[in-house]
């Protein structure tokens, strides 16, 4: 059995460096060429030039923050996608942003990162990302079968029919967030449910704390992480446990200074920027939000590509709960449904592994009747839900309470 799901996983890292940068110039020509946005942003750029990592630094970036506003001027992928981009679906994220797919075997590259996490043909695979409008059912798909393993396409939730399935039909191995899998080991303790089957693990959407991994463990099931996002695919996985996360193949990604253009050095947190060499969904130099540094030398299992630290928090107030980004904007527009607040603010925590959602709003109290309070909570958690597509909490606070500091939403979350 092949050790590697690709044998360059293990290639000399200055020859696949040399590889990627000799491929920058025909692509950048190939973007300018097949998608507007980028005949637009690159329009002065002399692609030919383009041949190290220095040079590419020079470019401007595309920020994932970006897209709904380059979406609605440009229904509806922003001009990003090629025009000879051969797609299958379109998948709404929140925000709203809408992110393409091509359906042919594994577009989005996760086959590696299942493949180091153990998963084998044969294997049956529990997912339980949604499959609803976004894409990350999709992406755990296609990656697992990539690896030859049959899929149970489950989404998440409905845990008692989840458990009935576990039981039935003996899966070897789950995806989908690490809170998920947390729940259904919990209720499966609970209600003395057989899930032993399971023994292997791959996780995404939202960070994996140590202590729940060693719960995952402890209960014999193998668990590794995956880094991806709904614009990119993959763009890094776990081999080891605590060994950082191996950057997917064909990428070229940069850990760049906050709001600038420049790379930090090694070792130094900055944004996540990826180049991405897809011929139907070009990105260059797209800024994914997220923080992370690099880590030196190379992963202890062979694989010789660059690593990075994983989720470090987020370069803007952008976060991601229970696997769904939630964005400012999203908490403005709530505001702006009630004429009698003066400002929010979301907090993010975590109880037993688990996100939770408390929004605070600042309400002219005298505005209402005693009595009409409790149906305007109501109403804010309404309006959380529908734009958000999560449920929170919502607490009433007198005018002046949130701090005047321009945080809109303020994750509260140990990081790790």
């Amino acid at each position: 059995m092949k050790q590697y799901f690709y044998e360059r996983e293990c290639q000399n890292p200055e020859l696949r460096e040399q590889s990627l940068l000799e491929r920058l110039p025909a692509f950048i020509t190939y973007a300018k060429q097949e998608c507007q946005h980028y005949s637009q942003t690159l329009e002065h750029i002399d692609a030919e030039k383009i041949t190290s990592r220095e040079l590419l630094a020079q470019l401007p970036i595309t920020r994932k923050a970006d897209l709904m506003q380059l979406q609605s001027q440009n229904s509806p992928l922003g001009g990003l996608t090629a025009k000879t981009a051969n797609l299958g679906r379109i998948f709404q994220s929140p925000g709203p942003i809408y992110d393409p797919e091509n359906t042919s075997e594994d577009w989005w590259r996760m086959g590696q990162a299942f493949y180091a996490a153990g998963f084998r043909k044969g294997d049956l695979v529990q997912n339980c990302l949604s499959y609803h409008l976004t894409p990350g059912g999709f992406i755990l798909d296609s990656g697992a079968r990539a690896c030859g393993c049959i899929v149970i396409p489950a989404g998440p939730g409905q845990t008692e029919q989840q458990l009935d399935i576990i039981e039935h039909l003996k899966p070897q191995g789950y995806c989908g967030t690490p809170s998920f899998l947390k729940i259904l080991l919990d209720k499966a303790s609970k209600n003395t449910r057989d899930i032993s089957s399971v023994n292997k693990a791959l996780v995404t959407g939202e960070a994996l704390p140590e202590a729940l991994r060693a719960e995952f463990i402890a209960a014999g099931i193998e668990t590794l992480q995956a880094y991806a996002s709904a614009d990119v695919g993959l763009i890094g996985f776990e081999s080891i446990v605590g060994d950082g996360f191996i950057i997917g193949e064909d990428l070229l990604v940069e850990i760049v200074r906050p709001g600038s253009l420049e790379p930090v050095a090694v070792g130094e947190i900055g944004e996540v920027v990826v180049t991405s060499f897809n011929v139907d969904y070009p990105l260059i130099r797209f800024a994914t939000g997220d923080l992370s540094a690099v880590k030196p030398e190379i992963s202890a299992c062979g694989r010789t590509n660059m690593r990075i630290k994983g989720w470090l928090g987020r370069a803007d107030q952008t976060t991601k709960i229970k696997g769904m980004f939630v964005h400012a904007g999203q908490i403005e527009q709530i505001r702006k449904e009630y004429q009698h607040i003066a400002k929010m603010r979301l907090s993010v925590t975590k109880v037993n592994y688990n996100d939770q959602m408390n929004l605070q709003c600042e309400l002219d109290t005298k505005a209402y009747p005693d009595a009409d309070l409790v149906s305007v909570i109501e109403n804010i958690s309404a309006s959380l839900k529908k734009i958000t597509k999560l449920s929170g909490t919502v607490e009433l606070v007198t005018v002046g309470t949130l701090a005047d500091d321009g945080k809109v939403i303020d994750d509260l979350r140990p990081i790790g």
